[in-house]
């Protein structure tokens, strides 16, 4: 992958070379191979380069073969082959970036729906003046604007933009969104101003000034499902799979993937190992030093079952706060769970061996991998319980009971919406609005109210366009990135996301069994033993850290003179929830890391805004 960035002024003003270089700069961490600057007048790119394909040629910013188009490209198109051979255009590189303004060229803004991978590019076109920026379906990567009356500048991360914004705050009515989602729903962030460009959808930007967002996909709707039998529904769900990782494999550079053990990276894993003949395959997996929560024997054995050379990590309390801060920095924002540190280290480690990685992501959100995920209906008329009585048994329940007590919190909240969003908020609606002292200043709440079908399908939606899209893709992307690692998820082929859509629910969560679909297509690559282990998760020791070794961390930030945290938030009950942690009363690990990452990342924020790095 790479890293873009630009500006477009609307007042004619010229764009400022040094400015361009200083967004570049910040990005290098995306494209260490090479950095280039294009600029005509009041528009103009950065980019920064990660070779994948057609290492030794292909530079951005690239120029169409007439002149008047230029491309600042960040991803893979990995059917650009398959395109090139339709189109009749004077190449001279053998990469996707210029099939890319090949297919402008002949199609325009439409040609987007001909690609197939992952992607974020903006193209201007002198000949109609306009500037486009697409983003692809799944949101896979990331891409974000700032706009003003004279200009709007856009970047690949936020710490690019930063440049360009005369004094940068903090977004305060999307703190009620974090305490809600650990992340912050597109179009918004946490800095003030700055918009996501949503998963999917298409910005452009005329000379006078005006900007026009719109979707160019959209999951399919609820009265596409195809009438096919169970066993239909696993050829096809086999079939697009194996397209999709054959797909994924299209590179010049070494490509190795996650193997966690866990059904989804050892189904990938298994068709990887089918595609190259079971030759030459890198894995990589981490472990806590926690037995609870330890997955690498399993990793082992789907290591042995696809012949891969595997590779370990392990991960530490030292490890986080060794680079919380940091790591705050790149993915722009909190850390939404703890894995995001054990996922840079394993990217840390893929990197010494390999220059891209594949990953079993978005398999849960698209075929129903969670246990909340059982509990659809459930959800969908639990506004008919008292929420009182769902509250108050919560409060009686042990430390030991976490799962329990995650359903008795979402059922007890007040509406259909926040039931759905409910499941894996850190805090409820009402503990958000005691916390920072007043209700929300906006919603987010459409991804909850948009879907349509049954309460499955309209809870998977949800998650597609939230949970995903907005925390765990943004984290793989960050963290991978931190390192210089290109992540490719198989899962989110959009062919595989519409398949997944529009196959019924029932073959999703089957007689009680989660994923049920994905399981049955692993059963024809993995043995039984593999499939129907219970699943773990890649989930990090914090409720006993928070007891040893990060108690001390975690008062001093959250409750100290200078702590951020302390100053938005209620203090009293920051400190009821550090000391009924302490006290094991309660499991309070999924709230206290979400306000210490508040705390860490404000922190890094104002320093770095203070004195860039």
């Amino acid at each position: 992958m790479c890293g873009i960035a630009g500006v477009r002024r609307f007042d004619g003003a010229p764009v400022s070379r040094e400015l361009l270089a200083e967004m570049g700069r910040r990005l290098h961490h995306r494209g260490p191979d090479d950095q280039g600057i294009w600029i005509d007048g009041s528009v103009g790119f950065a980019h920064t380069r990660l070779a994948i394909i057609d290492v030794d040629g292909s530079a951005q910013p690239m120029a169409g073969s007439g002149g008047n188009t230029h491309i600042a490209y960040n991803g893979e198109v990995l059917n650009y082959r398959e395109l090139r051979e339709g189109l009749e255009y004077p190449f001279t590189t053998r990469g996707d970036t210029e099939v890319l303004l090949a297919v402008y060229e002949k199609h325009g803004p439409p040609g987007v729906g001909a690609l197939r991978g992952q992607f974020a590019y903006a193209i201007h076109d002198s000949r109609s003046e306009e500037t486009h920026l697409f983003r692809d379906r799944l949101g896979i990567l990331p891409l974000y604007y700032y706009r003003t009356e004279s200009f709007l500048a856009f970047a690949s991360e936020i710490k690019a933009l930063l440049p360009v914004i005369d004094s940068p705050t903090v977004d305060t009515a999307s703190l009620h969104d974090f305490l809600a989602h650990r992340s912050v729903p597109a179009p918004y962030t946490f800095v003030e101003g700055v918009r996501k460009v949503p998963q999917g959808h298409h910005l452009t930007a005329r000379a006078d000034g005006t900007v026009r967002i719109e979707a160019f996909w959209r999951l399919p709707a609820a009265g596409e499902t195809l009438a096919v039998t169970p066993e239909r529904a696993v050829d096809l769900l086999d079939d697009a799979l194996m397209d999709s990782v054959r797909d994924a494999l299209v590179a010049d550079v070494p490509v190795g993937a996650y193997l966690s053990g866990g059904v989804d990276s050892s189904l990938i894993c298994a068709l990887v190992a089918r595609q190259r003949n079971g030759e030459g395959l890198h894995t990589f997996s981490a472990a806590f030093g926690d037995e609870r929560v330890d997955e690498t024997e399993w990793a082992r054995v789907a290591a042995k079952i696809v012949g891969s050379d595997h590779h370990e990590t392990i991960v530490s309390p030292a490890d986080f706060e060794e680079s919380w801060a940091r790591l705050s920095w790149n993915r722009d924002s909190p850390l939404s769970e703890p894995a995001d540190v054990a996922i840079y280290r394993l990217a840390e480690l893929a990197r010494d061996h390999v220059k891209v990685v594949l990953s079993g992501e978005g398999s849960d959100e698209l075929f129903g991998g969670y246990p909340k995920y059982r509990y659809a209906r459930t959800t969908c008329y639990a506004g008919a319980l008292p929420g009182g009585p769902l509250r108050a048994l919560e409060g009686r329940l042990s430390p030991r009971q976490a799962r329990l007590s995650v359903a008795l919190r979402a059922l007890s909240e007040p509406n259909y919406a926040e039931r759905m969003r409910g499941w894996f908020a850190p805090f409820t609606a009402r503990e958000r609005t005691r916390l920072l002292g007043g209700p929300p200043e906006r919603t987010v709440l459409e991804p909850y109210l948009d879907g349509r079908g049954d309460p499955l399908r309209r809870m998977l939606y949800a998650d597609v366009h939230t949970w995903l899209a907005d925390n765990l893709l943004e984290r793989g992307d960050r963290m991978s990135m931190a390192a210089s690692l290109e992540l490719r998820p198989p899962f989110l082929d959009h062919r595989v996301a519409e398949l997944a859509f529009r196959l019924p629910s029932e073959f999703k969560v089957r007689g009680g069994t989660t994923k049920w679909l994905v399981k049955e297509v692993a059963r024809r690559h993995l043995p039984d033993e593999l499939v129907d282990r219970p699943k773990v998760g890649f989930k990090v020791p914090l409720d006993a850290w928070f007891r040893g070794h990060l108690r001390e961390m975690a008062f001093d930030l959250l409750t100290g003179p200078s702590s951020f945290v302390g100053g938005i938030c209620d203090v009293g009950e920051v400190r009821r929830l550090l000391e009924g942690h302490i006290a094991g009363l309660r499991d309070e690990q999924p709230r206290i890391w979400t306000l210490l990452s508040l705390e860490v990342w404000h922190r890094e924020f104002q320093r770095q805004i203070a004195s860039p790095s």
